[in-house]
């Protein structure tokens, strides 16, 4: 009889542990991918090929994860960031996307560079349903939970880009004669689509387009067609490479009209330098995030604390090059997801996750700039401000502004 309540405590006791041990491992949920030690996370760039500017992104975000893991991963998991070149290729994308989630098993694929490339692996990624999280692209159709809720983009989206150019000009210059030059795929057409919106009825003052394939060794005859239009504000909507090659033909020509960016091409370093300074005067475009060569956030504590982290993790790494400080701010935004999904690592929490982001703000942003999603707001970042490059740096000038796209921009 004395037994018998030791036995049963020794009982319970076991049970309680046992009712523990489980409830500790229901709280842990894994997809493939994710484990109690490892968060794998796949990326696609565009190391070589015509776009392979941009693969400094892929470097930085490389060093960024680095920097997470010596300062002990997310929740103890250490991140293992896998990374592979498309050459700016969709169906080199495609393949790549396969090996990511087939062979390498990642939790996710993040910051796939480039529209082509995206809209190449869209539809096998949401068969799949891995995150495609937060594309490297302005393309509207990467902000479209409704058809594709596993793909997200992050930057402002280039129809929203091309409405705040037209609303600028039609507030100052609305007697003007626009030339367009742009990149012949779906994130040309975007930008085209939102400067043509955004004008409205003004839209007779396009008088000339060309455009021009990211493979093109030259874009000469296209840029002297546009400069003999008599247009007198002349829009590049091309890869660095691209603008670079737009912008010094322009000023051989010495052809002086008000010149328009993408804030895709905007990297002094890869695009306006090889241009030329000279040429680039004057320019016009738009940022959300710190430019690293503006004197204005010289003693920025934000932009101290990444040249510091260029210096220990990326060092051979271009501090003047915005790319590098992009593809910090992306894996900032990354990062703040895992930790919402603290020890539910499933790739459907992920997305959850990605689409409840409530003010989030990276202080390399502009300041007023804030990242906000929902379920039904694949846009994470709608907010620009204009600015003016002076020979030297770019100089913000005006207010924030926000782009209004509505979300059926997306069909």
């Amino acid at each position: 009889m004395l037994g018998r309540p030791r036995h049963l405590a020794a009982v319970a006791t076991f049970a309680a542990a046992a009712l523990i041990a489980t409830a500790a491992s229901a709280q842990k949920k894994y997809d493939p991918g994710a484990s109690d030690t490892e968060i794998r996370i796949g990326n696609i760039m565009p190391y070589s090929g015509p776009a392979s500017s941009y693969g400094v992104i892929g470097k930085s975000e490389e060093a960024f994860f680095k920097m997470i893991n010596a300062e002990g991963g997310i929740g103890g998991r250490k991140i293992n960031f896998i990374t592979y070149d498309d050459a700016y290729s969709p169906p080199k994308a495609i393949e790549q996307a396969r090996k990511l989630v087939e062979s390498d098993e990642v939790l996710l694929i993040f910051q796939p560079l480039g529209t082509p490339s995206n809209s190449a692996i869209m539809k096998y990624m949401n068969a799949k349903k891995v995150p495609q999280l937060f594309v490297a692209s302005g393309g509207t159709k990467f902000g479209d939970p409704k058809n594709f809720p596993w793909t997200m983009g992050f930057q402002p989206n280039y129809q929203s880009e091309g409405r705040i150019y037209a609303k600028y000009i039609i507030d100052h210059f609305p007697n003007s004669k626009i030339a367009v030059f742009w990149q012949n795929d779906d994130a040309g057409k975007d930008q085209f689509k939102g400067l043509k919106d955004g004008l409205g009825d003004k839209i007779n003052m396009i008088i000339a387009d060309k455009s021009y394939e990211v493979s093109d060794p030259s874009i000469d005859s296209q840029i002297v067609a546009l400069h003999d239009s008599g247009a007198d504000i002349f829009f590049s909507w091309a890869a660095p490479k691209g603008s670079a090659q737009a912008i010094r033909k322009v000023g051989e020509l010495g052809w002086k009209p008000k010149f328009f960016l993408a804030n895709t091409a905007t990297s002094v370093a890869s695009v306006l330098k090889p241009a030329g300074l000279e040429y680039s005067k004057g320019i016009i475009s738009t940022a959300y995030l710190k430019d690293p060569t503006d004197p204005t956030w010289d003693k920025d504590p934000a932009v101290l604390k990444w040249r510091a982290f260029m210096d220990k993790y990326y060092p051979d790494g271009d501090k003047t090059n915005a790319n590098n400080l992009y593809g910090y701010v992306e894996s900032e935004a990354m990062v703040q997801v895992l930790k919402q999904c603290g020890d539910n690592l499933t790739r459907d929490n992920v997305m959850k996750q990605a689409a409840n982001l409530k003010n989030f703000h990276s202080e390399l942003m502009l300041p007023g700039i804030m990242i906000n999603t929902s379920p039904d707001d694949y846009f994470p970042i709608e907010q620009m401000q204009l600015m003016k490059f002076n020979g030297e740096a770019w100089e913000l000038f005006g207010d924030v502004i926000t782009g209004e796209v509505g979300h059926d921009a997306t069909r």
